[in-house]
């Protein structure tokens, strides 16, 4: 497994990702994420999941966002900004992969804690994030319940 930029070869097969249908209401399209990537490219880091040659999936990150309500400059936060696993392709290790890809990237940049947002509803991502370290803050971001994993 493996994480490759987006670029004018790849980009139309990341757009054809698409997950199950029980967790569309739970992440955007790709193509929201991509139109995400280029109005605020001082944050995002969009990359495509690869097993081999074979696109699985799509993750973003957030990269020193600041944060808070109204966005407060001293308080920059990186972590998952969106994962994406084609329908057919889960269950096979690549989100855990994605994920630790991210946090790689986030302290490879010098940070030490990773936050993610996801619905906290039955069936949501919920316990996959809490597999994998991250642990609620207590904080609600919009609807989404906000945890932190420590680096």
């Amino acid at each position: 497994m493996h994480l490759r930029a987006v670029t004018p070869g790849n980009y139309e097969a990341a757009l054809a990702l698409t997950v199950r249908p029980d967790q569309e209401d739970l992440v955007e399209p790709v193509v929201k994420s991509l139109a995400e990537a280029y109005v605020y490219p001082e944050y995002a880091w969009p990359r495509l999941i690869y097993d081999g040659d074979e696109l699985v999936g799509f993750v973003m990150a957030f990269l020193d966002l600041p944060w808070g309500e109204p966005s407060d400059p001293t308080d920059l936060r990186s972590g998952l900004w969106r994962l994406n696993i084609a329908a057919d392709r889960q269950g096979h290790g690549y989100g855990t992969f994605a994920v630790e890809a991210v946090c790689a990237e986030i302290r490879a940049r010098g940070e030490t804690r990773a936050y993610v947002t996801y619905e906290p509803r039955e069936g949501g991502p919920g316990p996959f994030y809490a597999k994998l370290g991250f642990t609620p803050t207590g904080e609600i971001s919009g609807d989404e319940t906000v945890a932190v994993k420590i680096l």
